[in-house]
């Protein structure tokens, strides 16, 4: 699946958002999203199981418990995918900064 059809849906955007913020428990996870989305667990545990496949999030067991965090793998792809748009966006604000540096030194006469 592509890393942009993967953060098309807005409930695997609100798990990654949980998970930035730190890792958390699935059971907090479904609670979470079940209040904002009002889905089942099951579907929540698709959604997480997606973002695992994916490259976007990890799991690792803690005895019962399965704790959950970001994993920056699925974001390589956007990350390379935007570096086209910073490399002007760069270009367009280094000219900025040099358009006010010569303001600058205008208004103070030099």
């Amino acid at each position: 699946m592509h890393a942009f059809d993967v953060l098309a849906d807005p409930v695997r955007r609100r798990i990654l958002e949980l998970l930035a913020r730190g890792e958390h428990a699935s059971g907090a996870i479904v609670e979470s999203i079940q209040g904002e989305f009002g889905i089942t667990q099951s579907a929540v545990s698709q959604h997480l199981r997606v973002l695992r496949e994916n490259g976007f999030a990890t799991v690792r067991a803690e005895g019962p418990r399965r704790l959950y965090s970001v994993d920056p793998t699925g974001l390589d792809e956007i990350d390379q995918w935007l570096d086209g748009f910073r490399r002007q966006w760069n270009q367009r604000l280094d000219a900025l900064a040099t358009e006010i540096a010569r303001g600058k030194r205008k208004r103070r006469g030099g």
